[in-house]
């Protein structure tokens, strides 16, 4: 449970502190997890399930206290361990990260974060989900800019909506179960009618988090008035909360009419690729740009997901760790940008590289990462998803594999416009030590998981594959 319990209590700790202290009592809070984390996986053996609590007893709500993980969990789990404390040390300078609600709810929401995805209950995975949401729309609240309100109201609505339907189909399978533990969950036969409805239910509160078209008018606009920190948990961290419900819940909860909405779900995630890039293209607003990005490329994780065989959903972890990653480096940068310019604007930017050589340096490697040249993370991922939706059809895969031009086309002209041409500016100071750690540490990660993937697929497949084996074995027999 010290994987639950240290964020929660540096972030009380951190809430209490002195607020000159906050920050660094916060990043230390971060890097005790990120230990324990460590630990946890230096002792885990991929083939089996460690539970963090277990019990059998059952509240009058039939909710039990089952948390643990396997695979395809611990991953997300370290995943987290390891974006929080760079989003943490990239705050070091701003004005947030000196303050102790800032730190607080970070670490907070590492909290609910690792609850998500150690969850071993229907309800309380819900009730994780639901915690997320706190920390995140009060850090977009307190230190985002000024338009935030009517914003973070359309957020909240969105995914209040979203959650209350997926609360909805929890509530519809518990009835039919012994109580809302996954297993018994699982073992739950829905009649074809009521599968499409539970399944729905799960898919639209997914979709809006992470988001596919046409669910997601929330992102671009929240993702612009958030601090640079609160987008890095909403677009590295917080969708792929939705990206891994539906692997461990969405799918695995009404396997009987994954058919049909595999095609549905492709095709919104086809959408999003294209609209989301061609939108990317024509913004001159940089965070905006990204936000637009990001919706391009979950599209295309989400379809490879609903492919559902063993090779697209290694390829999608893989792609969701370098989404992530790729993420934190871009919005670093956007942040950097709009910290010393005072502006998002592409058009009043130029010149860059020669008053910033360190900055332009790493900007550009992220932004090749970001357009995922061989030897990196990206590469890897987007070839396995490509080729997996080729396999499907080759309309699909061809559809798909715009992303990889346009990707190229907005990340490079972003990078062009505010890196190159005549300086506009007197100055622009250049990378500070933290900064400079964080693109870093990133560019490490994503040449490593580049070259070695097979550290990702050695610690999920056995995870995946159980329960890709008993998605067949449900679908073979409903045939």
């Amino acid at each position: 449970m010290e994987l639950l319990l240290i964020p929660l209590l540096f972030a009380l700790i951190v809430a209490i502190a002195p607020k000159n202290l906050s920050k660094w009592i916060g990043l230390l809070g971060s890097l005790v997890t990120f230990i324990a984390v460590i630990a946890r996986l230096a002792a885990f053996v991929p083939t089996e399930k460690v539970d963090l609590l277990h019990t059998d007893v059952i509240t009058s709500f039939k909710m039990t206290f089952n948390m643990g993980y396997d695979g395809m969990s611990l991953l997300m789990v370290i995943l987290t361990a390891v974006v929080v404390p760079l989003i943490l040390l990239t705050s070091l300078n701003r004005s947030e990260g000196q303050q102790r609600g800032f730190n607080a709810m970070v670490l907070l929401m590492e909290f609910g974060l690792i609850g998500v995805f150690t969850a071993l209950d229907g309800l309380l995975f819900y009730v994780f989900w639901e915690l997320t949401l706190i920390p995140i729309f009060l850090i977009a609240l307190w230190y985002g800019a000024e338009d935030r309100k009517r914003v973070l109201i359309k957020f909240f609505i969105y995914t209040f909506v979203g959650s209350l339907a997926m609360l909805i189909s929890l509530i519809a399978l518990g009835n039919l179960a012994k109580d809302f533990s996954y297993e018994s969950l699982l073992e739950v036969t829905l009649p074809i009618k009521t599968a499409f409805w539970v399944m729905g239910g799960f898919f639209l509160a997914f979709a809006i988090k992470i988001p596919l078209f046409p669910f997601h008018t929330w992102q671009p606009s929240t993702y612009t008035v958030a601090p640079s920190a609160g987008t890095m948990l909403l677009s590295a961290l917080m969708l792929k909360m939705a990206l891994y419900g539906m692997i461990r819940w969405m799918i695995p909860l009404a396997p009987e009419v994954l058919e049909d909405y595999k095609y549905i779900i492709i095709t919104l995630g086809l959408i999003g690729i294209v609209y989301g890039a061609i939108i990317a293209i024509k913004q001159m607003d940089i965070k905006r740009l990204i936000a637009f990005s990001s919706i391009s490329h979950v599209g295309l994780i989400a379809a490879g997901i609903v492919l559902f065989t063993e090779q697209s959903l290694s390829a999608s972890y893989i792609q969701m760790v370098n989404h992530a990653l790729v993420a934190v480096g871009l919005f670093l940068a956007a942040g950097i940008l709009e910290d010393r310019l005072k502006t998002r604007d592409l058009s009043e930017m130029g010149g860059i590289a020669v008053l910033a050589p360190k900055f332009a340096f790493w900007f550009a490697v992220i932004s090749f990462a970001a357009v995922s040249v061989p030897f990196t993370s990206g590469f890897i991922g987007e070839f396995l998803l490509l080729k997996g939706l080729f396999y499907e059809h080759w309309i699909i895969g061809t559809i798909a594999g715009t992303t990889l031009v346009f990707g190229a086309v907005y990340t490079l002209r972003a990078y062009q416009l505010s890196m190159f041409g005549s300086p506009r500016f007197e100055s622009f100071e250049d990378l500070k030590w933290n900064e400079i750690i964080v693109f870093a540490v990133i560019t490490l990660l994503v040449v490593l998981i580049g070259l070695f993937p097979q550290f990702i697929t050695d610690l999920i497949e056995p995870s995946l594959d159980r329960i890709y084996n008993y998605i067949h074995s449900v679908t073979f027999q409903a045939a």
